[in-house]
């Protein structure tokens, strides 16, 4: 059976798949970046797994799929594909993913996991393995090798996670928010704090730049605690351009929720971002996040740099 063949299978008579839209999620993205983390967290919430299947078979199972009226097969599937999958190439997976997407019977998705270059570096260099594309290089030759060949799909996924400060449970978190099976009427929000040293967060879908408040960093008492403090929290809100930047700052992000749910999107990420992550940032996340809760809305609190910036000032005293 030919690969059209077999896409055309998944077309057929079927009424029960035709209602359910069957949910597929491909999952792809750097080696490295967490693709076998992120299935086993889909499987936790409700999905089938398959990785590191073939290309030349992801045509032939869906077409399976599509033959079946099993209840049990009827849950959505996430399949993992990267540049290790045999018979791999980006121009070949891509136009799969179009075929796929343009079958009525499926709903697809394409997520795409990124990492930072040096973030993907450490974790070979902890698990003692070389990059699959580059056995006999440096495994910086292999990430820049694979960054040029998975451009074209990074570019046409409908969702790109960077998984480089991200623990396994804030990874649980975005794909249950952004992917959940369970039915969800309204918006999930998750209010993100971070420093700019660090770099802007890759999933955020609002930023907002607070580095003009007063900075309690040059507070000798104030410099060791975080915006999680009382005393931190005091002296911000303190500032006299604090209240009426929060009330327009909360003005501007209320009626935008329904619009987003309107348009059918799931999940945002409303980022804060300060110069350490430490102090202003992680206040006003902090306080976005339970003025949004007050108001009924469904909301999770991180805090992406705060225990790094931690971690550093603790090597420091050590000194």
């Amino acid at each position: 059976m030919s690969e059209k063949e077999s896409m055309a299978v998944i077309a057929g008579p079927n009424r029960l798949m035709a209602e359910q839209h069957r949910h597929i999620l491909l999952v792809t993205g750097l080696a490295g970046a967490g693709r076998s983390t992120a299935l086993k967290c889909l499987e936790d919430i409700g999905y089938e797994a398959v990785d590191n299947l073939p290309l030349d078979l992801l045509p032939l199972l869906l077409a399976g799929l599509g033959q079946t009226t099993l209840p049990d097969l009827a849950k959505p599937l996430a399949i993992g594909i990267d540049s290790r999958t045999s018979g791999f190439s980006s121009e070949r997976f891509i136009d799969l993913v179009r075929q796929l997407k343009a079958e009525s019977t499926l709903k697809v998705s394409l997520l795409f996991l990124d990492c930072e270059d040096d973030v993907l570096q450490r974790r070979y260099t902890e698990t003692r393995r070389r990059h699959p594309l580059a056995q006999d290089r440096p495994v910086a030759d292999g990430i820049q090798r694979e960054r040029t060949l998975m451009a074209p799909v990074r570019d046409r996924a409908d969702l790109m996670l960077d998984t480089s400060d991200t623990a396994i449970g804030d990874l649980k978190v975005l794909l249950s928010g952004h992917f959940g099976t369970a039915a969800r009427s309204e918006l999930a929000v998750t209010v993100l704090s971070f420093s700019y040293r660090q770099g802007l967060p890759r999933e955020s879908d609002l930023v907002f730049d607070v580095r003009f408040l007063d900075n309690p960093h040059y507070n000798q008492e104030l410099k060791p605690l975080t915006g999680e403090d009382l005393a931190v929290g005091k002296a911000i809100e303190a500032d006299p351009a604090f209240p009426g930047f929060f009330a327009a700052l909360t003005s501007l992000l209320w009626p935008l929720l329904p619009g987003y749910e309107a348009e059918g999107k799931s999940y945002l990420t409303i980022a804060i971002g300060c110069t350490g992550g430490r102090h202003r940032s992680v206040f006003v996340a902090g306080r976005l996040a339970a003025w949004l809760r007050d108001k009924g809305r469904s909301v999770t609190l991180r805090h992406r740099d705060l225990a790094r910036d931690l971690a550093r000032t603790a090597v420091k005293d050590r000194g």
